[in-house]
Order: C-alpha cells, then structure tokens, then sequence
C-alpha cells in the first residue's frame, strides 16, 4: 500500500476539509488533482506553525462566543416581565398561536438583545397563561425563560 502523503487545504473542499486544514490523502490525489489545481500545499514546518496560530485563534474566538452567550443567558434568565398580548377566545384560548418572532421581539424590547427566531423553541401555545421557552444561544449555551400570554 502506498504511503500518504500530509497537505494543508487552500480551499474547502467537500468530504476533504477546510481551508488550513491538515490532511492525509493518496499520494495520486495529491500529484494528480489537489496540488495542480492548488487547492492544497505541501507542508512545511512553516505553514504547520501557520495551521497551529490559526487553530488556536479560532479556539480563542469560540471561548469568546460562548463567555458572550454565558452572559446573554444571564441577563435573559433574569428578564421577568416578558408578556406577549394576544386577542382571546372563549375558555382562555387565544386567536391564532404564539410563535418564534412574536417572542424574539418581545426579548428584544424587554431586553434589548437580538435573538435569531430559529434559536427559540416555543411549545404549543394555544391558550392564556405562563410557559417556558429555550433559547439556545450556543451550541453548550441554553436558556430557559418564562414568558406570559395575556388576553388584549
């Protein structure tokens, strides 16, 4: 069997990888398709420092987003008057139901943080009264709030 060759990607490619990323391919795939069409570069203790510097600043940057999300779920949990009017019905049931936008732009004025409305998962809510909802703020990030339907 044919011994592998190391190269660091210039471009994402798919099943392969991303830019800088260190990778181990066929020594065919690499003389044949990834150095001609310069998608990849031979490694040299240069660039692997280069790769090193790189992955530890995109470490950094993470631990960055996810001491921001920390403090966002903070300030969330500590929001209590987070109320959604909306028009009611017979038997405190309510016209229509609330959804993701309604509550993102409660927290919003409530709050004064902007939320994406696909990182909020609200319940089914069809009738008056408290819920809790999840907001997931980072991918080891989620906060649970409570939010009130009231008749308008």
């Amino acid at each position: 069997m044919a011994k592998r060759i190391q190269l660091v990607l210039s471009k994402d490619i798919s099943k392969l990888g991303r830019v800088g990323d260190l990778v181990e391919v066929a020594p065919g795939y690499a003389r044949n398709y990834l150095l001609p069409q310069k998608l990849a570069v031979h490694t040299t203790p240069g660039i692997l420092k280069q790769v090193e510097r790189r992955r530890e600043a995109e470490r950094k940057r993470l631990a960055e987003l996810k001491i921001e999300a920390e403090a966002q779920k903070v300030a969330l949990e500590k929001a209590t008057s987070l109320t959604i009017a909306k028009q009611e019905g017979e038997n405190e049931s309510i016209f229509g139901t609330v959804t993701n936008q309604d509550v993102a732009e409660v927290i919003q004025s409530a709050v004064g943080i902007e939320i994406d409305r696909r990182d909020i998962t609200v319940p089914e809510i069809n009738k008056l009264g408290s819920y809790r909802l999840d907001i997931k703020l980072h991918p080891e990030v989620v906060a649970t709030i409570e939010i009130t339907v009231v008749g308008s």
